[in-house]
């Protein structure tokens, strides 16, 4: 198994499920993948050690550069005779005239993508797939829980998950009152917000703070209540584009 994310880690706790023993290779794998992982999962020293010891090869990675035909004829040299590979990250991840070649001269037993690319198109030991798995009932069914849990999330609860723009952002009620600000990601907003609160007599019981690019992101959540006055101030600060009071419940 290359790459432990998300895919990558479902993936290796079935494979285990199945009774395969399972080889894993990922330098970034974060913690919470790893809690999650089964600890049946071997973890192979580099990539190449992994090619050397797999008879099946899944790869979940994204398409960068350093990814970017990741599978090619040297790391396909290294896999053991007939091996089997499977791509289901991106296409451009597997150097698709490599994977011919090694198919055509018996190293490569059989390449399963669902990136049915024009070239691999009725060749022998090619099994390709439409790239339809988020297109399932199920899948739509479950895309659209997400979203509306996010919404209200976001509504109830200024959290944010999964936008174009901002960050990730998400931290748990301990107290009813809290104030979401979004701003654009300049020095010394977040001081200010504090003073203006520090000003009103508000003690700041917990805060998350984050950026991406231009944009930045806080919650504050105090002990009590916060007067109009204060989100008022809050959102004339210069670069600060909106301020919500979030009362819970609401």
């Amino acid at each position: 198994m290359i790459g432990l994310g998300e895919i990558g880690r479902l993936v290796a706790n079935s494979a285990i499920r199945l009774g395969m023993k399972v080889i894993g290779f990922d330098p970034k794998i974060t913690v919470e993948s790893a809690w999650s992982l089964s600890a049946e999962v071997k973890k192979a020293n580099s990539m190449e050690d992994l090619l050397r010891h797999s008879e099946f090869v899944s790869v979940h990675v994204p398409l960068l550069d350093s990814t970017r035909h990741l599978i090619n004829s040297n790391t396909i040299q290294l896999m053991k005779h007939h091996a089997i590979v499977l791509n289901f990250s991106r296409g451009a991840i597997v150097d698709e005239d490599a994977v011919l070649q090694a198919i055509a001269a018996n190293k490569i037993k059989t390449y399963v993508s669902d990136f049915p690319s024009e070239k691999l198109q009725h060749q022998k030991g090619v099994i390709t797939l439409p790239h339809l798995g988020a297109s399932t009932s199920e899948a739509e069914d479950n895309c659209a829980v997400m979203v509306v849990d996010q919404l209200i999330d976001y509504l109830e609860n200024g959290n944010i998950t999964n936008t174009v723009n901002f960050p990730d952002t998400q931290m748990e009620r301990e107290v009813p009152y809290r104030v979401a600000v979004a701003n654009a990601n300049v020095p010394n907003i977040l001081g200010q917000i504090s003073t203006s609160m520090a000003q009103a007599g508000l003690n700041i019981h917990t805060m998350i703070n984050k950026s991406r690019g231009g944009m930045a992101y806080t919650l504050v959540d105090t002990d009590s209540p916060v007067p109009p006055h204060v989100l008022h101030e809050i959102a004339s600060i210069g670069g600060v584009l909106m301020a919500r009071y979030l009362r819970f419940p609401g």
